[in-house]
């Protein structure tokens, strides 16, 4: 019981911070820039609210999951775009303007949208909706909002924390994995022997395909956010309703967790197609040779 009390203070200040980190470099000039873009805003609406949670329920309904599986992937499916996706869309020169734009919208859309749906989900849940809000407010939108504060009225300071934040959240995310594994560590072997594996694999593959092949009429920069940002799950906001619940079984927060893996593959994978379309798409370059050389 002690391990498991300091996995999930581990747990918290990881996700708080990635979301206080997110927000001292998350501006919100350049957040509206994407904003203003129709077409963008209801691809993100629709791949991460509307496909995505369909996607991981028919997935369900089509794979022998035990009820936590099921709800542990009913939850990835409500919360698109991991804390370190700028990190991701820098590194394939992505447009960091409009990632901002996209981490804010799914961040508050995910905060509204799974307190309103969880208890349609789960028979016998009597939690109300404001129960559920209560976690993703503290551990989502107060650390976001504080952090986005800070770069706007203390930007020296936000940028000199930024390093710091940054060591702090590698610190809790190496402890909270090593406390996943001494305690859940069994479990994950079952796991991994169940249907939880092919479910995800399933969930993200389809994700990643069709958000970037099918998001038409968006540029490419816009595209590789898309399917890097629904390729990638908040775990934090899948975790946080769990922590609402009094009795959880512990197959849903392991089925959260479980994540990490497919989004690290997949979101390289598509980094992967992005360069090979783009450098595909380059015009040759024709050097002329003399005949006097």
């Amino acid at each position: 019981m002690a391990l498991l009390f300091v996995l999930k203070i581990s747990l918290v200040i990881f996700i708080a911070g990635n979301l206080l980190e997110m927000g001292i470099k998350l501006n919100l000039a350049d957040a509206f820039k994407g904003l203003r873009n129709l077409r963008f805003v209801c691809f993100t609406l629709f791949w991460g609210f509307a496909f995505g949670p369909a996607m991981a329920y028919a997935i369900t309904l089509m794979v022998p999951l035990d009820p936590p599986l099921a709800l542990g992937l009913m939850l990835l499916g409500m919360t698109p775009s991991a804390p370190f996706l700028p990190m991701l869309i820098k590194r394939v020169k992505g447009d960091l303007g409009y990632t901002a734009s996209f981490m804010l919208l799914t961040s508050i859309i995910t905060v509204i949208y799974i307190p309103l749906v969880i208890p349609f989900l789960v028979e016998g849940l009597t939690v109300s909706p404001w129960t559920i809000a209560k976690p993703l407010l503290f551990l989502i939108i107060l650390p976001l909002t504080i952090g986005m504060g800070l770069l706007r009225w203390r930007s020296s300071f936000a940028k000199a924390l930024q390093p710091y934040m940054k060591k702090i959240n590698t610190l809790f995310a190496i402890s909270s994995a090593a406390l996943c594994l001494m305690i859940y560590g069994k479990q994950m072997v079952g796991i991994a022997g169940s249907f939880a594996v092919l479910s995800q694999f399933i969930f993200f593959s389809v994700m990643a395909a069709a958000t970037y092949w099918l998001s038409i009429g968006v540029q490419e920069d816009e595209r590789i956010i898309l399917s890097m940002g629904m390729s990638t799950r908040n775990i934090g906001a899948g975790l946080a309703p769990l922590f609402a619940f009094t009795a959880v079984d512990d197959r849903s927060i392991i089925m959260v967790m479980f994540a990490l893996p497919f989004m690290i593959i997949f979101s390289w994978a598509i980094g992967k197609v992005s360069q090979y379309k783009t450098n595909a798409n380059k015009p040759a370059v024709v050097y002329a040779v003399s005949n006097n050389a």
